[in-house]
């Protein structure tokens, strides 16, 4: 089983902490919009084929700002507005990529993508394998998904189970800081394209981590990239909450609120949807024998659906209970009013883990 100290160097353990005079260790907060910031500008700094376009992501720095100062630092010509052509949008990334450049896109919410699907699944997941492995297209699309912003339709889809269908993509979702920041490096870096899912409600979520440190870190050969590796978040020994993205934090306080009770639940943040770390997530549902998939989207035929049926297929003998899920319904996105009542909860999540059939 991989845990957060288990998968890292000396460098890496260090990273997100500067040595104060008097020895003690601290690190200016970062946000997780700004590690993202930081993670383009230090890959268009690092290679001049790295592109980024989209809709206002230029002068304005996109939606959310995350390509704020891009413009400014790399000039027009690596960091510009499109039209308001998603299609057009991908399809040119697809060309730009063909002939040796690293576009980043940004389609500016998860269902505004949906244009630009059928280029997805026709090109970008299959030019790789149809040109007998000749022509790569080292793509990343940033899709800033989900709700917990009290948007409307169109604007709060959790849209992750079309791409992870889709052979021949790559598809992350980070849940904090410093992973924002290292596997969007590690995604630019891939050779592979990749569907790089930002949760939004959690752009503006801080941490105490160093930049720089990271980025050293991230450089040392023995450091694996975080493409293809789980995380276990937290320790625990009754039940394994198993979540992504926006659902780590919300698992992670539901993990509290349950050590408050007298109940210790594992956390293991997925991280990586495709290629997805069946070792990790299974060791550690082994050690408790109950789980929890937790996650925004519909239910039926999900990647929640998905990781319930890895567990189940590898983890049959050791498990005390069903494996429960705690997901979104399945309906089309509430009114943001009635978002809380869609969204997996603290008390949802309880509540699944109570009927994990414990003996008295």
């Amino acid at each position: 089983m991989t845990s957060v100290a288990d998968q890292q160097t000396p460098a890496q353990a260090a990273a997100g902490r500067v040595a104060d005079d008097d020895g003690t260790t601290t690190a200016a907060p970062v946000t997780f919009g700004k590690a993202l910031t930081a993670a383009l500008s230090d890959a268009m700094d690092s290679d001049e084929g790295v592109v980024v376009f989209g809709e206002d992501v230029g002068p304005l720095g996109g939606v959310f700002r995350i390509t704020d100062g891009l413009t400014d630092r790399f000039g027009e010509q690596r960091c510009f507005d499109t039209p308001l052509a998603e299609a057009g949008i991908m399809g040119m990334a697809v060309g730009m990529a063909m002939n040796g450049m690293r576009p980043v896109v940004e389609m500016q919410f998860d269902a505004f993508a949906y244009p630009a699907f059928e280029q997805v699944v026709s090109h970008v997941a299959k030019m790789h394998n149809r040109t007998k492995g000749k022509v790569k297209l080292p793509i990343v699309i940033r899709i800033p998904y989900a709700g917990g912003i009290g948007g409307v339709e169109h604007h709060c889809d959790s849209s992750e189970s079309y791409y992870v269908h889709t052979p021949g993509l790559t598809v992350l979702a980070p849940a904090t800081v410093a992973d924002a920041y290292t596997m969007l490096r590690d995604a630019i870096d891939s050779d592979d394209p990749v569907v790089f899912l930002e949760p939004k409600k959690m752009y503006w979520s801080k941490d105490a981590v160093d930049l720089k440190a990271l980025e050293t870190a991230r450089r040392d050969p023995e450091v694996a990239s975080g493409i293809g590796k789980a995380v276990v978040a937290r320790e625990g020994t009754d039940a394994t909450l198993i979540a992504y993205g926006p659902s780590v934090p919300t698992a992670l306080a539901a993990a509290d609120v349950a050590a408050s009770e007298g109940r210790s639940l594992q956390v293991v943040d997925v991280r990586s949807l495709v290629p997805f770390d069946d070792e990790t997530v299974a060791a550690a549902v082994r050690t408790t024998g109950r789980a929890v998939v937790i996650a925004e989207a519909p239910g039926f035929a999900s990647v929640a659906s998905e990781i319930v049926a890895r567990v189940q297929e590898r983890c049959f003998h050791s498990l005390a209970a069903p494996v429960r899920r705690v997901v979104g319904f399945d309906t089309p996105f509430p009114a943001p009013k009635l978002e809380h009542y869609y969204l997996p909860s603290v008390d949802r999540i309880l509540d699944a883990v109570d009927d994990l059939q414990w003996e008295d």
